[in-house]
């Protein structure tokens, strides 16, 4: 266990608690490791991240269960596909060419509690992917509260439900106000040729010989599909 990264102090992404995020679920022993291995090829899933990755996708990081209590602090905005001094952003990109869509980085978050109205978590600025130009501090900060309350997205998901976005859109989290315990499994996937972490070089060679030839696809280092790449096909 240990306590999420870049903790936003500014308000209003701040509160009284911290949340934690926990990792190493696909080589927790078995039956616990199952549920986060079989979201790598799940076949309600794949569909979308062939779509959005395009085929022989890859996991990019290691999937991450996030909790938090109430009163749990938020998560600054960030992503996009501008840098803070105004240049383009390789690492996160979103692409539509000819119909066909492609991004660098995908994320999809697993609601493993219910996220209702005024609850708080997950928020996003929508069609920020297509910017041209740097967030501004007191945007991704939440000083700006008239393009907070006009342009800030919460959606209301229900367990079960699985949230997709693309890096390259500008997201964080608002404290968690809800009276449940908030917990999400975070993924986070990219095209078979393009590395943003290292999450495959994190999963020991006999975890991955315990896993389905499909699971163990998805841990291929980043190469084209051309070199005969396994691929999970949608």
């Amino acid at each position: 266990r240990r306590p999420q990264a870049n903790r936003a102090r500014e308000r209003p992404f701040a509160a009284g608690g911290r949340g934690c995020a926990v990792g190493g679920g696909l080589q927790w022993p078995q039956p616990h490791c199952g549920p986060f291995r079989r979201l790598l090829a799940h076949p309600r899933l794949g569909p979308y991240l062939t779509e959005l990755c395009g085929e022989g996708y890859r996991l990019d990081h290691q999937p991450l269960v996030i909790a938090q209590e109430q009163d749990s602090e938020g998560f600054h905005l960030h992503g996009g596909p501008v840098t803070n001094d105004g240049r383009m952003n390789p690492e996160l990109q979103y692409r539509c060419f000819n119909g066909q869509l492609w991004t660098s980085l995908l994320a999809f978050a697993v609601q493993l509690s219910d996220h209702g109205p005024g609850d708080g978590g997950f928020c996003i600025v929508r069609g920020s992917h297509k910017v041209n130009l740097p967030v501004p501090d007191a945007v991704a900060h939440g000083t700006a509260t008239e393009f907070w309350e006009e342009h800030l997205y919460r959606p209301v998901t229900r367990r079960g439900d699985v949230v997709i976005w693309s890096e390259a859109t500008v997201h964080g989290a608002t404290p968690w106000r809800g009276a449940h315990q908030r917990r999400i499994a975070l993924y986070r996937f990219a095209p078979p040729t393009v590395g943003y972490g290292r999450g495959y070089t994190e999963v020991p060679d006999e975890v991955k010989q315990g896993m389905r030839p499909l699971e163990r696809a998805v841990l291929e280092p980043p190469y084209a599909t051309r070199l005969e790449r396994p691929l999970v096909t949608a």
